[in-house]
């Protein structure tokens, strides 16, 4: 999806799916997860990484899919494979139900922020000028 966000000059989107993919496991692991030391056996579980690192990218494909049916489409598959981890997850003992919701919780509003600050940002140039420009200067207005 990167790279086709790429090849189409959506500069934004490209930067949505690098961060959206990667910010929201880099904070679970090195912040959420130390500060709530929720421990099962020896390692730290909540929120649940596994969980993030799925929704996480999940959550940018519902983002960039097409408004309507698509998006929809998009979003029941997205929450039926989240589902269907987390009961694995939870079933062979790797988490308890409230990490994997937690790292569910977590992924979604991480990447939705991401999404509403990229949309905030101005909008990189791509070099031209615009339009109705020749230099990108705007026009001389008359002298009268």
């Amino acid at each position: 999806m990167t790279i086709l966000c790429g090849l189409q000059r959506r500069w934004r989107d490209t930067v949505l799916c690098v961060l959206g993919a990667t910010v929201p496991v880099l904070l679970n692991t090195f912040v959420l997860k130390p500060v709530f030391a929720h421990h099962l056996d020896d390692y730290l579980a909540y929120p649940s990484g596994h969980t993030v690192s799925l929704v996480a990218p999940l959550t940018v494909l519902v983002l960039l899919a097409r408004q309507g049916i698509p998006r929809l489409v998009t979003l029941a598959v997205a929450v039926v494979v989240t589902a269907c981890a987390g009961v694995g997850l939870v079933g062979l003992g790797y988490h308890y139900p409230l990490d994997v919701v937690g790292g569910a919780c977590f992924a979604v509003a991480a990447v939705l922020t991401l999404s509403l600050c990229l949309r905030r940002a101005p909008a990189p140039s791509d070099g031209s000028p615009r339009a109705g420009t020749s230099s990108g200067s705007r026009p001389a207005s008359s002298p009268r």
